[in-house]
């Protein structure tokens, strides 16, 4: 996500400069020295044909996501953050909290902390090294025709670890996630173990980046109320290689504790090839088979992306979504139209 640095003298001088005869401007004062403020959108069309039914046509605006940091004096890779996201929920904008955690860098050798509303091990790591396209779709841990089995963030505690050859994420969580009801009946452990076998585990991944990365990973969730009043205990194996013609990615989780309807085990495989200078075709597929008899779950992506500028991504892709025992309503094509903003 693309950063405007802003100090609180340079957000003051730039508004009263702003401004001409009888108005004086607007002071803008902070605690902290430099403020980053910037925003993620994910705005689309979507034409569905069910299987089953009428064709539904809409313009959506599917997340829209609005971030402050405050850095603090004494360590500059302190910070305090909130995030803001807005999305989409029967046709109408909710606005909830994403994020809001203290990080303090450096607590413990190559080691900082989140602790509040935080990240939770997993999601993001895929989200910024094997799936860079969010705005058209989930990771399968968390995606409706894949596992539907976690989300991204949840309040609790996260150790983050970063090494040249080795990073790690351990946290402590509520184990609901920041959508779902807290009822403080138990905590979830989850982690992530990554192996950065050509040494880039400092570096942020870029598709001009070469890498190649295998990830254990997995929650330990003691019961609560979104999972039935029952664990969740979950594990999975991820392994990506980039390098800045093309990339390709596959991992497998296996649910192994839960209600029946959330226990079962799958598979997704993703690439992506660079054809062009902005031009980027994108493929994938998930698979999660239910051990209830409830058939499997299936999802397929095919599209093309194209880089309009450092801020904003075009893309344009068909979605597959169905199962062996899902019925004719369940099962749907769709086109979609997307435009991913970043600033």
């Amino acid at each position: 996500m693309k950063k405007i640095i802003l100090s609180t003298m340079t957000i003051a001088t730039l508004v009263t400069a702003s401004y001409a005869g009888e108005h004086k401007g607007t002071e803008v004062k902070s605690h902290v020295p430099v403020l980053k403020i910037s925003g993620t959108h994910y705005l689309g069309f979507v034409s569905s044909s069910p299987k089953e039914g009428d064709s539904i046509n809409s313009f959506e605006t599917r997340r829209n996501y609005l971030q402050v940091k405050a850095y603090f004096k004494e360590n500059p890779k302190d910070y305090m953050r909130i995030t803001l996201d807005t999305h989409d929920s029967d046709g109408q904008s909710d606005v909830r909290l994403k994020y809001a955690y203290l990080y303090l860098d450096n607590v413990l050798p190559n080691t900082g902390v989140e602790f509040g509303q935080a990240h939770r091990p997993w999601i993001d790591y895929e989200e910024h090294n094997g799936w860079n396209y969010r705005s058209i779709s989930k990771t399968l841990v968390e995606a409706k025709y894949g596992a539907d089995i976690t989300n991204s963030a949840d309040r609790g505690i996260n150790f983050k670890t970063k090494t040249p050859y080795f990073s790690s994420e351990l946290g402590i969580f509520n184990g609901e996630g920041y959508h779902n009801k807290e009822d403080g009946q138990g905590l979830s452990k989850e982690w992530r173990l990554t192996a950065h076998a050509l040494g880039t585990g400092k570096k942020k991944a870029k598709k001009s980046s070469t890498y190649a990365n295998i990830s254990f990973f997995g929650q330990q969730n003691s019961k609560s109320n979104k999972h039935g009043n029952e664990d969740l205990n979950w594990m999975g194996v991820h392994a990506v290689y980039n390098q800045p013609e093309f990339l390709v990615s596959a991992q497998y989780i296996d649910v192994s504790d839960g209600i029946a309807s959330k226990k079962g085990n799958g598979y997704s495989v993703n690439g992506e090839y660079r054809v062009m200078d902005k031009v980027n075709l994108i493929g994938r597929y998930d698979y999660f088979d239910m051990d209830d008899n409830s058939g499997d779950k299936q999802r397929a992506i095919a599209g093309a992306s194209y880089e309009y500028n450092k801020n904003v991504e075009l893309i344009v892709n068909y979605l597959k979504e169905g199962g062996d025992k899902l019925t004719d309503a369940q099962k749907r094509d769709a086109v979609m139209v997307t435009a991913q903003v970043e600033w």
